[in-house]
């Protein structure tokens, strides 16, 4: 029973790291996967970078990116977010 008392703090740590730290994390990742993966032609983006642009072309791994005519490539993990579609 001493045991289980010793061992108490450690697991409510544990609960409470969850609860605070990795359970908000992976609904972010999910929430940045489902974005990403959300993506098509046409839409207004903003990369890691900060760089404003609009999607021209899109295929699984990689984004063509216009800004004022020129096209840049990314991959598709650079992009943060999706201004407007």
């Amino acid at each position: 029973m001493e045991t289980l008392y010793s061992l108490l703090p450690i697991i409510l740590m544990f609960v409470i790291f969850y609860f605070l730290l990795i359970r908000p994390q992976q609904k972010r990742q999910k929430k940045v996967k489902q974005m990403q993966s959300d993506l098509k032609k046409g839409d207004s983006i903003i990369t890691i970078g900060g760089l404003h642009a609009t999607i021209y072309a899109i295929d699984e791994a990689t984004v063509i990116v216009t800004v004022d005519g020129v096209k840049f490539t990314y991959d598709r993990s650079a992009i943060r977010e999706v201004t407007s579609e």
